[in-house]
C-alpha cells in the first residue's frame, strides 16, 4: 500500500475545517481533485475515513482512530525537513510576526526568544495586539490568530486546531458570588467581555450535556485587549471566557479556576495565518514547526 503524502495532508485539512471544499481551496486544489484524492486514500486504506451526508462531513470511527497517526506522520516529515534545512544553511533575514496580546506576551514571547537564540542571524519584528491584521496591506509575514481568517485568500496553518474557550474566574470571586449552576445564572454575574471588531457580545455560546446553550451576559467591563480581560478575572472582578492556552498558566498556579468544566466552550482553533504558501520561507517553516512542537504540550492537557 502506497499512501500519498498530499492525500494525507488533505485528510488532515478536511478534519480541521470540516468541509472538503474549504480544505481543497486552502491547498489550492479544485474540489473535484480533492474529492478524487479522498476516494483514492480511502481505497488505499480499505475503509471510509469520513461519513458523508448532504449537509455534513464527519470522521468515521476508523477515521478518528487513524487521524492522529496521519498528523504524526506529517509532523515527523515536516520536522525532518526543517532539521535538514537547518543543518544545510543558517536561518537569516527578518520575520515580521503579529501575535495576540495575551498569548503573545505570556506564552509565545519566551519561545520566540529561545528560537532566536538558536538562530542568531535571524531578526524578529514583533507586532503584539488583538486586531485583525490585514496581511495583504500591512508588511506582516504571518500572524498567530485564533479562529479562521476573515479572507479566503489567506492560508491558515493549524497550530492547535482543537483549542476551545472556557469560563474562568478567581477563587475569591467564586467564593463571594458562587458558581453559576445554569446558563441563566450568568445574569447575576459580572461578565468580563472581550470585544473584537467593535462588536460587544451579549451572550456566550457553550454546550452543556451535548445541548447548545446560550449564556446571557451583563457587566460593566469591556476591553479590546485579551490580557486586560484576564487581569480583571485574576483581580476577582468577574467571569471571563478565554481560549484555553491564554489561561493555562493561571489555572495551574491557582490564580484562576475553570468554571463548570463540564460546560463545553466554543472551538477557538489557533492558526498561523499567512498571505499565501509562497510566504513560507525556510525561516517561517522552522518557526511554524517550533510553535507546533511547543503547543503539543498544551494539546495533552487541554480540555476536550
Amino acid at each position: 500500500m502506497m499512501i500519498r503524502l498530499a492525500d494525507l495532508e488533505l485528510l488532515v485539512r478536511i478534519a480541521d475545517l470540516g468541509n472538503l471544499t474549504q480544505a481543497a481551496k486552502s491547498l489550492d486544489w479544485s474540489p473535484a481533485a480533492a474529492s478524487a484524492a479522498l476516494k483514492r486514500l480511502e481505497a488505499d486504506l480499505g475503509f471510509a475515513v469520513f461519513v458523508r451526508s448532504t449537509r455534513s462531513l464527519r470522521l468515521s470511527g476508523e477515521g478518528q482512530r487513524y487521524l492522529p497517526h496521519a498528523r504524526q506522520a506529517l509532523q515527523a516529515l515536516s520536522d525532518g525537513q526543517s532539521q535538514a534545512l537547518a543543518s544545510r544553511e543558517r536561518l537569516s533575514g527578518e520575520l515580521h510576526l503579529a501575535v495576540p496580546s495575551d498569548l503573545g506576551r505570556h506564552v509565545l514571547l519566551p519561545w520566540l526568544e529561545q528560537f532566536q537564540e538558536r538562530h542568531p542571524d535571524l531578526s524578529l519584528r514583533l507586532q503584539i495586539g488583538d486586531s485583525l491584521t490585514d496581511l495583504k496591506r500591512r508588511p506582516v509575514d504571518a500572524a498567530v490568530r485564533y479562529g479562521l481568517p476573515p479572507s479566503s485568500s489567506l492560508v491558515a496553518l493549524p497550530l492547535l486546531p482543537d483549542c476551545r474557550r472556557i469560563l474562568v474566574a478567581a477563587p475569591h470571586y467564586l467564593a463571594l458570588r458562587g458558581m453559576p449552576a445554569t446558563p441563566a445564572d450568568m445574569r447575576d454575574h459580572e461578565a468580563l467581555r472581550y470585544v473584537l471588531a467593535d462588536e460587544v457580545p451579549d451572550s456566550w455560546q457553550m454546550e452543556i450535556d451535548g445541548v447548545a446553550a446560550t449564556l446571557p451576559l451583563s457587566g460593566r467591563r469591556v476591553a479590546d485587549d485579551g490580557e486586560v480581560v484576564k487581569r480583571w478575572a485574576i483581580a476577582g472582578l468577574g467571569v471571563a471566557y478565554k481560549s484555553w492556552p491564554d489561561v493555562a498558566g493561571e489555572l495551574a498556579s491557582g490564580q484562576l479556576v475553570h468554571v463548570n468544566p463540564h460546560w463545553r466552550g466554543a472551538l477557538s482553533p489557533l492558526n498561523l495565518v499567512v498571505p499565501g504558501r509562497h510566504q513560507l520561507s525556510p525561516a517561517m517553516r522552522a518557526l511554524r514547526d517550533e510553535l507546533s512542537r511547543r503547543l503539543d504540550a498544551f494539546a495533552l492537557a487541554m480540555p476536550r
